[in-house]
């Protein structure tokens, strides 16, 4: 998770994260299997890579599907949630992988502003961000700190809820089917129509990536409201 959004993310939130991540996306697991394999295909399999992880708290997924993929990887999580980056950090020691992650407690702003990575990650922040601006900066922000050329894989919902009834409700009855009772998905409705606006569109998703300095946006997986592209760091 990301500044802006950290402090929904406490300790019982993030306590419930895994599970509750899985049912409100269906793909949890491959979603961030299929980034790690993206960018491995996109930086060149077996070659050491340096990896910025934004918004790496909760189930460190994407890190382990990464790390397990391509053993010379290492990598810098960033995350302003502490209850959230401890999460992590437990699921990386328990995969053997916390000699391998840097972990920071702040934003990517915290970071160096200078070029020192290889590859990026951010999955699941982008729509948890209010408004275009707050958007647009994240994704400068992890730009300024890319090697021109080299890959964001980028995940996270693109569409507007409340435009689209029947993807909705079948998000819904995906709380259904895992159990949940009419007054807990009815909460889980009200919080998602409730809360920060996601880009409303593919299109909006790309123009968001150009006005950051990424080009050649590929999406490479899709599931009801979440989407996930693989882009480039202009080289200019």
């Amino acid at each position: 998770m990301i500044q802006g959004s950290a402090a929904k993310f406490d300790a019982t939130r993030a306590g419930e994260y895994a599970q509750q991540s899985r049912i409100a996306l269906a793909g949890y697991d491959a979603c961030h299997e299929l980034s790690a394999c993206m960018l491995a295909a996109a930086t060149g399999e077996g070659k050491p890579a340096r990896v910025l992880v934004v918004g790496a708290g909760g189930t460190a997924g994407e890190i382990i599907a990464a790390a397990t993929l391509e053993p010379a990887w290492s990598f810098v999580a960033v995350d302003p949630s502490a209850p959230m980056l401890d999460l992590a950090r437990a699921n990386l020691t328990q995969a053997g992988l916390a000699n391998r992650v840097e972990t920071v407690l702040g934003a990517v702003s915290d970071l160096d502003a200078a070029p020192h990575f290889d590859a990026a990650i951010m999955i699941g922040v982008l729509h948890h961000l209010a408004g275009d601006k707050a958007k647009q900066d994240i994704l400068r922000q992890i730009a300024m700190r890319l090697k021109p050329g080299s890959p964001l894989a980028l995940a996270g919902n693109y569409r507007s809820y409340a435009s689209e009834p029947i993807l909705l409700a079948a998000w819904a009855n995906r709380w259904r089917l895992n159990g949940a009772e009419p007054d807990v998905r009815q909460s889980k409705m009200n919080s998602i129509l409730q809360g920060a606006e996601p880009p409303h569109s593919e299109e909006a998703v790309i123009a968001l990536l150009a006005e950051a300095g990424f080009a050649d946006p590929v999406r490479y997986f899709a599931s009801l409201f979440w989407g996930a592209w693989l882009a480039r760091r202009s080289a200019s």
